[in-house]
């Protein structure tokens, strides 16, 4: 048999192997889907708080300084969820009419050159939608009983991952240590090694993509109050929520801030958020990302593409938001490996003994 086909064949069934591993571990996280999905959050909020609480057990005791930085995150987030609640109150009254009147300005521009759409098509678009809505009226009612239950479960997601954050937080190190101490005596060197780099990179990706999201909210925020358009605060918080999701998120989100200010302000208005949203994303792309992840594992654009897609195919929006870190954590995992190694064979190779023996002159010389 050829060598190379022997290459071929070792590497072929070993790369079989590996996605059958693999295949099977997505298919156990999919059958446990919200026990993963709590878990990882759990990291992230753990990523986090923990700077906070390890700054607060300095002066006082551990479990204090943990309950604080807790109650305290809790207190900041409900703080701007009423805040935005607020600020929608306060718009509801005149975001009514300002929708009406941009929707009939929609209509005319829609009328005229060059769409030049029939006068009649959105009326009778109002018509078919309401009909719709009164025949599936029970079929609408079981999907928002449904939606309630999905609810229930992100609600329990939540509480669950709150629930684990607390004792990472808390005795995150200890329960390391003895995972590893149960694990034997040949493998845990690696183990530290590759635990090490991962937690390394989840919370330097964690970091970053939070000040990377901040600056995008803030950017954009500034951007809809300066033009008048209605709702700024809450497309800002949407805007950062959506830069979790790298390179599609900030751009849908800006496209629904797009919408908005075509329906209230008109289309000049509309065209400056589309540009607007081409200039945020040259500075998330070019300046915020590689200042702000230089700490963390720097992935190709591609590599993210790719790895978004797939996971958003896999997994929805949850899949979208954690493929890029666990990427960037397997890759910095493997480099971390290969220097160790790397770092092992060189440390043999100094302490090696040499073979070679010198005689005196006029004498052979012999040596390896």
């Amino acid at each position: 048999m050829p060598s190379a086909l022997q290459t071929t064949a070792g590497y072929a069934w070993r790369i079989l192997v590996v996605g059958a591993v693999v295949y099977a571990g997505f298919s156990v996280l999919g059958r446990f889907h919200e026990v993963a999905a709590a878990v990882f959050l759990g990291l992230v909020v753990t990523a986090i708080l923990r700077p906070a609480a390890d700054f607060l057990a300095r002066v006082m005791p551990r479990p204090l300084a943990v309950a604080v930085a807790f109650l305290g995150s809790i207190v900041l987030v409900l703080g701007v969820l009423s805040l935005v609640g607020e600020a929608v109150a306060g718009e509801s009254a005149g975001l009514e009419r300002q929708f009406s009147d941009g929707l009939l300005r929609i209509e005319r521009w829609l009328e005229g050159p060059p769409f030049r759409l029939n006068p009649g098509a959105l009326t009778d678009l109002q018509a078919r939608i309401g009909r719709f809505l009164s025949t599936h009226r029970s079929t609408l009612i079981s999907s928002a009983l449904s939606g309630v239950g999905r609810l229930v479960e992100v609600m329990t997601v939540f509480v669950l991952a709150l629930f684990c954050s607390v004792f990472f937080i808390y005795s995150g190190d200890r329960q390391w240590d003895w995972l590893r101490e149960q694990l034997p005596a040949t493998a845990r060197e690696r183990v530290e090694i590759a635990g090490r780099a991962a937690w390394r990179t989840f919370t330097g990706y964690t970091h970053g993509i939070i000040v990377v999201a901040a600056t995008n909210s803030v950017l954009v925020g500034l951007a809809l109050f300066a033009l008048g358009v209605p709702l700024a605060l809450p497309l800002a918080l949407l805007e950062f929520f959506a830069a979790f999701v790298p390179l599609i998120g900030s751009p849908i989100a800006l496209g629904v801030a797009a919408v908005v200010a075509l329906a209230s302000k008109g289309p000049i208005v509309a065209v400056v958020v589309i540009a607007l949203i081409v200039i945020i994303g040259q500075i998330e792309g070019h300046l915020l990302h590689p200042i702000v992840m230089s700490w963390a594992v720097r992935l190709h654009p591609v590599v993210i593409a790719l790895s978004v897609i797939a996971g958003a195919i896999a997994a929805g929006v949850l899949g979208a938001v954690v493929t890029v870190p666990l990427v960037s954590v397997i890759w910095s995992v493997h480099q971390a490996l290969q220097r160790a190694r790397r770092s092992t064979e060189a440390k043999a190779t100094r302490t090696r003994p040499a073979t070679g023996i010198r005689r005196g002159r006029g004498s052979d010389r012999t040596g390896t």
